[in-house]
């Protein structure tokens, strides 16, 4: 098969060719600028809370400034420290993990690796980007309505979310906002879903199979499925939440609720069809998350170790598998609402066989370092750490997955820490891989891999430092959600911890400015970029750096080799492109 010519032009305008673009690599930076801003708001907001919780009596004066109401006396309320807490997992969820590694890099390399000149929707990518956009805007607002953001958490329960002003500050507009801006974010998912999986299908250059597709291709392939079918059911259930607060439904909101001693004239709803709802779309948003990173990690890994990856069809498998099964497993997010046992031990059986894929992947990227002439540059440093704490973070889900064990931990930090090391701290440092790897080609201008060295090991050290022990209070029984723990005698003995954490999450937020001075003094003063520094063979690597408008300047490649093809016996170098002669 072979791409069509797209139907736009060269944009001659600022506004045509740097705002309102079509051209999906100009798209997929406006994306990675977005996440960047959301993640160190996120990142902002998450060291107030960790402040806040080791130092609960602490006056300070612009937090009074900032919030008149929920921080009197510059005093942070209990209320307050909620809604940082909905606002830091509601940014990082769904602005920045759902965001960079699948519609940023998603955007500005899949057409290029599989030949193609642009996306296959060019308007309806421009007007996805917008309106994620659009729902950022409309979330932040949420912190400047009377009454502040809402403070139900990033998964918003009813009937917490659903009864309006009532159950407390931020639960009025905030919480509207929130929805809406939910939804939109769920139309612009959709968008995106959409031109990924028209674009990756229909195309491919003359040659390009399925099977000869970089793995990053079928990562962001199979996560536009599981955005299509997740966030339908998002904005579906975001629509009837909506209706309860604002049209007096009662889809969430059973009969005969007391809240603040008025009695509710709703009836006939269950809160737990939000969370089944919810958790339809939530399991697979967290491999919607991961699975970019882990195509990223198999091309790192594989462009490094100078060798092909390990058991290539086995890792597509992989990937579907984890894709096919992450819509079975989202009961046991729910183990605690009083299903019946045997449907907890369906569920329960479902999420342990999610973990056969999981470790098919991790023992071929072993294997693929296995033997291998190993470069350690700054994106491969990336990529090792992400699948150390792919399986760190793993691990810990077992014990999850046991509806025994998770009665006792699902409350607790033994959670926290499981969620952040695998699908926070895990997909964003895919995300740095990401950057490091693919910069020269963005830019045409090389990062300093000393800099980057240096952010490389202090993160690592201190998201570990943050997020290990929080399993270890799991394990102590120390409750999450909690805004002071100072009131509870038997977590006197903990508190030492929590400090140690406060203190390397500061630290760590701080080593995060080395990577954005990094990244901006590399855009204008970095070494200039040769066409492929990292001696790599997919199609990307056979353009210009940064890539021409069309991509390969009207001259449609044919591909012959498959995506890995490192130290081939007899070739003249050791790689052969993909679009190298038969």
């Amino acid at each position: 098969m072979s791409s069509p010519v797209v139907a736009h032009g060269a944009p001659t305008g600022f506004i045509r060719r740097y705002i309102f673009s079509l051209d999906h690599k100009v798209i997929g930076i406006q994306y990675y600028f977005l996440a960047l801003f959301s993640v160190f708001l996120g990142m902002s907001l998450s060291v107030l809370m960790r402040f806040h919780m080791v130092y609960p009596d602490a006056k300070v004066s612009w937090f009074e400034k900032l919030w008149p109401t929920g921080a009197a006396g510059g005093i942070m309320t209990p209320e307050l420290y909620l809604s940082l807490m909905t606002m830091h997992g509601t940014i990082m969820v769904f602005f920045v993990l759902t965001t960079a590694p699948q519609s940023g890099f998603g955007n500005f390399f899949l057409p290029i690796q599989i030949g193609a000149e642009d996306m296959a929707f060019p308007v309806l990518n421009m007007l996805s980007f917008w309106t994620t956009f659009l729902a950022l805007v409309v979330m932040v607002a949420a912190f400047f309505v009377p009454g502040g953001a809402p403070l139900s958490g990033w998964t918003a329960y009813p009937p917490l979310s659903a009864v309006g002003p009532l159950s407390g500050p931020g639960e009025g507009l905030g919480q509207t906002l929130w929805i809406i801006s939910i939804a939109i974010f769920c139309g612009a998912s959709l968008m995106g879903a959409i031109n990924f999986i028209a674009t990756t299908i229909d195309l491919r250059a003359r040659g390009m199979s399925m099977m000869r597709l970089p793995l990053t291709c079928w990562s962001w392939f199979v996560t536009a499925i599981l955005g299509l079918l997740g966030f339908a059911v998002l904005l579906a259930a975001g629509v009837l939440l909506l209706l309860d607060r604002l049209a007096g439904t009662s889809f969430f909101l059973p009969a005969g609720l007391v809240v603040n001693d008025q009695i509710l004239s709703h009836k006939g709803g269950s809160p737990l069809l939000w969370q089944h709802l919810f958790w339809f779309f939530g399991h697979p948003e967290v491999y919607i998350a991961i699975l970019p990173g882990m195509g990223l990690a198999s091309q790192m890994l594989a462009t490094f170790a100078r060798k092909p990856i390990f058991g290539y069809r086995a890792m597509v498998y992989a990937i579907l598998g984890i894709g096919f099964l992450g819509f079975f497993v989202w009961g046991h997010h729910m183990f605690m609402s009083g299903m019946n046992p045997y449907s907890a031990m369906a569920f329960s059986i479902l999420t342990m066989s999610i973990g056969v894929p999981s470790a098919i992947k991790t023992f071929n990227w072993i294997g693929t370092l296995w033997g291998g002439r190993i470069r350690f540059t700054t994106a491969m440093l990336f990529a090792l750490g992400f699948v150390s704490l792919f399986v760190t973070g793993g691990i810990s889900g077992i014990f999850l997955g046991q509806p025994a064990l998770d009665l006792y931990f699902h409350d607790t930090y033994f959670v926290v820490g499981h969620f952040h090391m695998i699908m926070g701290v895990a997909a964003i440092f895919g995300m740095f891989g990401g950057t490091f790897y693919w910069f020269p080609k963005m830019f045409g201008r090389m990062m300093n891999e000393t800099l980057g060295k240096i952010h490389f090991y202090l993160t690592f050290l201190g998201v570990y430092a943050i997020f290990t022990p929080m399993h270890f209070l799991g394990i102590a029984g120390n409750p999450r959600r909690y805004a002071d723990f100072t009131n509870f005698e038997f977590m006197n003995n903990l508190m030492p911890i929590h400090k140690f954490m406060t203190h390397a999450a500061i630290f760590t937020a701080l080593v995060q400015l080395i990577f954005v001075f990094n990244l901006f003094w590399s855009m204008r003063k970095g070494k200039k970029a040769p066409m492929n520094p990292w001696d790599a063979t997919t199609l990307e690597w056979t353009v210009p750096s940064p890539p021409p408008f069309d991509n390969f300047a009207g001259k449609h490649p044919v591909v012959s080799h498959g995506a890995y093809e490192y130290s081939v016996p007899g070739a003249a170098k050791d790689y052969i492109m993909q679009s190298d002669p038969a």
